[in-house]
């Protein structure tokens, strides 16, 4: 165990920011929060991310921060908007991998303290199955999911797959944030708990 302070920056979207939870919600929050009763103590995360980002938006928003240091551990959890959008695999897998290499340089070339979450499918939520049809959205969350985690492992950094907490959500509704189209901060407590023990291990 160690009782130095570290250091946590969280890059995503919605998921990431937590759209419609409270701040205590958020899945990077809670993380910290878990680390924290394993003994690692960990700063308040700092997050770069904003609800409907793309890849290359959350590239652009990155720039914008204009970070200049570097953290303990870093996750990354991005591309819902772009199979939303309709976007390339293509393109997401080029920009995806601009991703890993930013999110590695801001882990201080440690590979291993970058952790890829998968995408979650939003099609089980309720704004979803009011609207589209939720067996596209789950074959393309999946393509996606393909090329996220391909790219992750071919890159040397950690992988956590959170996609198959979101059919809790399918007969539960408390999963489900008020607004009927985000994960709740229930939801955001499994993601917290699936990438617990992979930070754990590297931190301890």
């Amino acid at each position: 165990m160690t009782n130095q302070r570290l250091t946590y920056l969280a890059l995503g979207d919605s998921y990431t920011i937590g759209e419609a939870v409270e701040v205590a919600d958020r899945y990077p929050v809670q993380l910290v929060q878990l680390l924290a009763k394993e003994g690692i103590s960990i700063e308040s995360p700092e997050i770069i991310a904003t609800t409907g980002w793309t890849t290359d938006e959350l590239m652009k928003g990155i720039e914008q921060a204009q970070l200049s240091k570097t953290f303990d551990i870093v996750t990354l959890l991005i591309g819902v908007n772009n199979q939303y959008r309709k976007r390339s695999t293509q393109a997401y897998r080029s920009q995806f991998r601009r991703l890993l290499r930013i999110a590695n340089k801001f882990a201080k070339g440690n590979r291993k303290h970058v952790f890829v979450l998968s995408i979650p499918d939003w099609g089980v939520t309720p704004f979803a199955q009011n609207r589209w049809d939720t067996h596209v959205i789950k074959e393309e969350i999946n393509r996606f999911n393909e090329v996220n985690k391909d790219e992750a492992l071919n890159y040397g950094v950690h992988y956590i797959n959170i996609t198959p907490t979101s059919y809790l959500a399918e007969n539960d509704s408390t999963f489900i944030a008020s607004d009927n189209l985000h994960f709740s901060g229930k939801m955001y407590e499994e993601w917290a708990k699936l990438a617990l023990s992979a930070v754990r291990k590297e931190l301890q």
